[in-house]
């Protein structure tokens, strides 16, 4: 049975991929053999079956993407429309002189009862088809579809800056991003196909025209010069089956040219079209309100049709009375769920003061003014929270250790939409943003200027502009990453959280991380602490790791490390020194990533010698010469811009004994510089000397 099955499935799988030959095939069979009236009034009802149930699809679908395969349905029943243009005109220029019946029962019909036998007023409905298809709809729906297809692709690269800097900012994961990317992709490839798609509709319009003059002079030329028909009885012949065959295609091409214009027009957003177009129409009942009177006025105009005005005036003004009241109701029910709400609980009893009364200083906090509390309340669908949840959940994963929980409170001596960042109680960064505006940060190079209010991205020092939601796509076409308020925040908080990393680790988050490494290896964390080292040691070495952007994952070497050192020295910088030692595959990994050349900047031996010189006299205080420490600053951000300007990390390295304070130095003077001793370049890695500071 598994045999049969496993044979039979392959079999499926060729009967249904030839759907498209076989309907090509028919296509091409319709053009070049004759067809008999029954099969084309069978094809015709077909077509505007097809035409409608196309025409419906694009109302009722929630996204344009849903029709992805849209311009090629488009190219399709092109195709057939042309091919059955084809198939009648050589019926109705072979047989059109034995009567209007001649084409089959739907071009007699559409030839008779719809223009009333009257080829002239046919003419006339022909041609304001034409006009409404070619003029009006066409024509607007291939402007739309040019501007959308071009602005979509000068969009895609800032809507993919944006999905890296939500990942990067841990807002979103590897698949998740990569199924954003892949919808950009699609829109850009789907708005790019309606814009040849829209094409064929023209052409078919064009080619409408062309038909009719050709199947009606051409069948008076036959009527006359070849079956002896008078000239006016083959007019009267030919012009209503030519006018019968030119309405019963216009129609399906004026369906499929409305749904074309259906599809660019509308918002690539998850909506139902006639649910949305019901609520921003019929939302506010003022507009019907006015219309209902203006149209009553004009009702009671005389020799006006009264019964038609007052009646549509009527409907206007009692739909605008329903809107009023049930929005009133609404209103209403709002009203009494706040009241229910702020009713005053019974006031606690008197108690003696103890020391749960006494506040404790949050590690991490976050303050907001009160028209920011809709970024952290749930109840109004705010997202700050769960970004602030991946923020830390990023930062965690990368640092090493579980970073406090941050406490979010409201603040009323904050401006309105102000928040402030603050550590251990103590303020660490502030800005004010705008909730129903988004920013659109100036990542270095852009390709114009945006209409809004000027500002500066509170985490990185960028310039920006608070614009519009509207102008999102306009802003990331022009080479803007644009964001909401709630990612401003995130991404703030983030850096506030990465740069001062080493004063959130305690002695309780040290004692947690050589508990979970005691579940592996528990006589290693013996024989730590505190049997060669004190915690207090231990958490000093580890914040000085994290000072100097060192991740503490591998704890596991770090305490070997420790061990190792403890029977030479237990002073904290020693240790640390010896750490990022052990720690040197991950410190240049982390800034030069699998990379196997290293390019550095490097000390004079001159220079280094000065140094030596002078951090000897300065004795413990390890702080250079004012005079000196002047110069060395200018030339060291000097070497770091210029390696920055050519995209690659700034790198000094130095001797051991000069690391610690040049680390520290440079800490102020060049934030984005690393500074490493020889003793830190893994045995993998060569080093490329690019510039020597003198």
């Amino acid at each position: 049975m598994a045999e049969v099955a496993s044979a039979g499935a392959p079999g499926r799988l060729r009967l249904e991929g030839l759907g498209t030959p076989v309907a090509v095939l028919m296509v091409l069979a319709m053009m070049t053999l004759p067809l008999p009236p029954l099969m084309l009034d069978m094809f015709f009802s077909f077509n505007i079956a097809l035409s409608l149930v196309v025409l419906l699809v694009t109302i009722y679908i929630l996204r344009p993407l849903e029709f992805a395969a849209f311009p090629t349905v488009l190219l399709m029943t092109t195709l057939l429309r042309l091919a059955l243009n084809v198939g009648s005109t050589r019926v109705v220029l072979m047989e059109g002189h034995n009567g209007p019946g001649a084409a089959g029962a739907v071009i007699e019909a559409f030839g008779s009862v719809l223009v009333g036998g009257n080829y002239a007023v046919g003419i006339v409905v022909f041609g304001i088809f034409i006009i409404i298809n070619f003029v009006v709809v066409t024509k607007g729906a291939g402007r739309i579809s040019e501007v959308s297809a071009r602005f979509t692709l000068d969009a895609l690269p800032g809507k993919q800056m944006a999905i890296d800097a939500d990942l990067n900012a841990g807002l979103i994961n590897q698949d998740e991003a990569r199924t954003r990317r892949a919808e950009v992709a699609q829109e850009a490839d789907f708005y790019g196909a309606m814009d040849g798609a829209s094409k064929f509709v023209r052409g078919d319009a064009v080619a409408g025209i062309l038909i009719l003059f050709i199947n009606l002079l051409g069948g008076m030329a036959i009527g006359v010069f070849q079956h002896d028909l008078s000239f006016s009885q083959a007019a009267q012949f030919y012009a209503l089956l030519t006018i019968g065959d030119g309405l019963v295609a216009q129609i399906p091409a004026l369906l499929l040219s409305t749904a074309a214009a259906i599809m660019v027009t509308r918002q690539n957003a998850t909506q139902d079209m006639a649910g949305s177009l019901i609520r921003q129409m019929f939302h506010e009942p003022k507009a019907l309100q006015i219309a209902g009177g203006v149209i009553t006025v004009m009702g009671l105009v005389p020799g006006m049709p009264h019964f038609a005005f007052l009646t549509l005036g009527a409907l206007c003004l009692g739909g605008a009375e329903v809107i009023r009241r049930r929005r009133l109701a609404q209103a209403q029910q709002v009203a009494e769920q706040k009241a229910v709400q702020a009713e005053k609980p019974r006031e606690p009893e008197i108690r003696e003061l103890g020391w749960d009364d006494v506040a404790q200083v949050d590690p991490v906090g976050l303050e907001v003014g009160y028209r920011l509390i809709p970024l952290v309340d749930k109840a109004q669908d705010g997202k700050l929270m769960a970004r602030i949840k991946g923020v830390r959940k990023k930062l965690s994963q990368d640092l090493g250790f579980l970073i406090p929980s941050v406490h979010i409170r409201d603040n009323l001596d904050l401006a309105p939409n102000a928040y402030r960042i603050t550590l251990m109680g103590v303020t660490a960064g502030e800005a004010d943003i705008h909730v129903e505006r988004e920013m659109a940060i100036n990542p270095g190079q852009v390709f114009g200027e945006l209409t809004g209010q000027a500002t500066t991205d509170p985490a990185f020092g960028l310039p920006a502009v608070w614009i519009d939601p509207s102008q999102r796509e306009h802003a990331q076409a022009l080479g803007y990453t644009v964001v909401d308020a709630s990612t401003v925040v995130a991404t703030h908080l983030s850096q506030v959280l990465q740069t001062h990393a080493a004063e959130l680790l305690g002695h309780e988050e040290v004692e947690q991380l050589l508990k979970q490494l005691g579940k592996s290896a528990p006589k290693l964390v013996e024989q730590l602490t505190p049997a060669a080292l004190p915690l207090s040691t231990v958490v000093k070495v580890l914040q000085n790791l994290l000072r100097e952007n060192v991740p503490i994952r591998d704890m596991r070497t770090i305490a070997e490390t420790l061990i190792e050192q403890s029977t030479r020295t237990q002073e904290p910088n020693a240790l640390t020194a010896g750490c990022r030692v052990s720690l040197s595959r991950l410190i240049v990994q982390n800034i030069n990533g699998p990379t196997a050349e290293l390019p550095v900047i490097t000390l004079a031996p001159s220079l280094e010698q000065l140094l030596q010189k002078s951090l000897q006299t300065a004795g413990d205080d390890g702080s250079i010469e004012p005079g000196l420490a002047e110069r060395l600053q200018r030339s060291l951000q000097d070497a770091g811009q210029r390696q920055e300007m050519n995209g690659q990390p700034a790198v000094l390295l130095t001797a051991p004994g000069l690391r610690a304070t040049l680390a520290r130095f440079a800490r102020f003077v060049s934030p984005g510089m690393h500074v490493l001793s020889y003793q830190e370049i893994p045995d993998n890695k060569q080093v490329k000397i690019v510039a020597t500071v003198g």
